[in-house]
C-alpha cells in the first residue's frame, strides 16, 4: 500500500554525480573531509564514471584544477584546451558515449586569489569576469560538454555565456545556472577538494545571504530571462524552503545541490555509530525531491543507486 500511494519517487535517474578532476595519470586520491570521494586524473575519472554508470547513474558534474603552478589572477587554466576538465570530457565521452556530462564553469580553482571573478583594487570586477567565463564555457562545449553550469554568481553571466555559445555554433548546448547559490558554511570540504578557498575576504559580495529567500527568487527570474535552461538551488538541505519556492515559481527544470558539508555530516555520524549513513542519505535525497527538485547533485549518488537497485526509496 505504501508503494502504491507514495507521492515522491527517488531513483538513480534523478542523481548527478560530481567528479573532482586533477592533473596526472592514474591518480585516485581520497579527500580527507569527504570520505569515499576522490580527486581523480582524467583516466581515473572515466573509470569512476563507468563504475557509476554500471550502477545506474548516468549524469556527471565535472570540476577541475590547473596544472601545478598554473594559477594566475585571471584563472586562464579554466579555458585551456588541454585542461583537465577538457581532457576528462574527451576521455569519459569515449568510454561512455551516452553519459550526460555537465561542467562547472567558474574561476575560483584556477585563480591565485581563490575568488570566482577578476579582482581589481581588492574587489571583484563583475564585468571583467564575464568574457573569461564565456571563454571557459565555449572551451568546455568544444571538448564535448552536454550542459554548461556557471557557478560564479556574477551578474549577467548567463547572457554572456549564451551569446558566446551561440556564436561558437553551440546553440543547442543548454545552461544550468547556479541561480540561487548561497554564501554557506556547508562548502568547506569542497574547497579542500578543489583547493579553492579565497586567499582574502569571502564570497558574500556575490553569493546570496542565507536569510534572503526573496532575493533568491529574483536571481532565478534573472537567469531564466537571460537564457538559462535549468536552474539550481545550492545548498539543498538547509534551503528546502527555497527549493519549494522556486518550484512553485517556475516550470523550468530545477536541480538542487546536496553539497559537501551535508555529505560530510552523514559520513561523520555514520563513522561515530550514530546513524545508518545510507538510510540517512536516502531520506535526505527523498526530502530534496519532495521539496520539488527534478534532479539532485550528490556525492551519495553511487551509494544511493546501489541501495535503490532500480527500486524507489523505502
Amino acid at each position: 500500500m505504501r508503494d502504491l500511494v507514495r507521492e515522491t519517487d527517488l531513483s538513480a535517474r534523478h542523481l548527478i554525480y560530481p567528479l573532482f578532476v586533477v592533473p596526472g595519470v592514474g591518480v585516485r586520491r581520497e579527500i580527507a573531509s569527504l570520505p569515499g570521494q576522490f580527486q581523480l586524473s582524467p583516466d581515473a575519472a572515466a573509470q569512476e564514471a563507468a563504475a557509476a554508470a554500471a550502477e545506474g547513474v548516468s549524469a556527471f558534474l565535472l570540476f577541475g584544477q590547473p596544472m601545478p603552478g598554473g594559477k594566475d589572477p585571471e584563472g586562464s587554466g579554466a579555458w585551456h584546451d588541454a585542461g583537465v576538465v577538457q581532457q576528462a570530457l574527451r576521455t569519459i565521452r569515449a568510454a561512455l558515449p551516452q553519459a550526460l556530462l555537465i561542467t562547472d564553469v567558474c574561476l575560483c580553482a584556477y585563480t591565485n586569489h581563490g575568488h570566482c571573478g577578476v579582482v581589481r583594487g581588492g574587489a571583484i570586477d563583475n564585468d571583467a569576469t564575464l568574457p573569461l567565463l564565456a571563454r571557459t564555457a565555449v572551451s568546455h562545449a568544444l571538448a564535448g560538454a552536454d550542459v554548461i553550469a556557471p557557478s560564479d554568481m556574477m551578474d549577467g553571466r548567463v547572457a554572456a555565456i549564451r551569446t558566446a555559445l551561440d556564436r561558437a555554433d553551440h546553440q543547442g548546448t543548454p545552461i544550468l545556472a547556479y541561480a540561487a547559490k548561497f554564501a554557506s558554511g556547508f562548502y568547506g570540504p569542497f574547497r579542500e577538494a578543489e583547493d579553492s578557498a579565497p586567499a582574502f575576504g569571502d564570497r558574500r559580495t556575490y553569493q546570496l545571504d542565507p536569510a534572503a529567500a526573496r532575493q533568491a527568487l529574483r536571481e532565478v527570474d534573472a537567469d531564466l530571462a537571460e537564457g538559462a535552461d535549468l536552474v539550481m538551488v545550492k545548498p539543498a538541505l538547509g534551503y528546502l524552503d527555497v527549493v519549494a519556492a522556486v518550484r512553485a515559481r517556475t516550470l523550468a527544470p530545477l536541480v538542487a545541490y546536496n553539497v559537501s558539508g551535508e555529505y560530510a555530516m552523514v559520513r561523520a555520524a555514520e563513522r561515530a555509530g550514530w546513524a545508518d549513513g545510507t538510510a540517512l542519505a536516502l531520506e535526505i535525497l527523498t526530502s530534496i525531491r519532495r521539496a520539488g527538485a527534478d534532479a539532485v547533485i550528490t556525492y551519495h549518488a553511487r551509494e544511493a543507486a546501489r541501495a535503490l537497485g532500480g527500486r524507489r526509496a523505502p
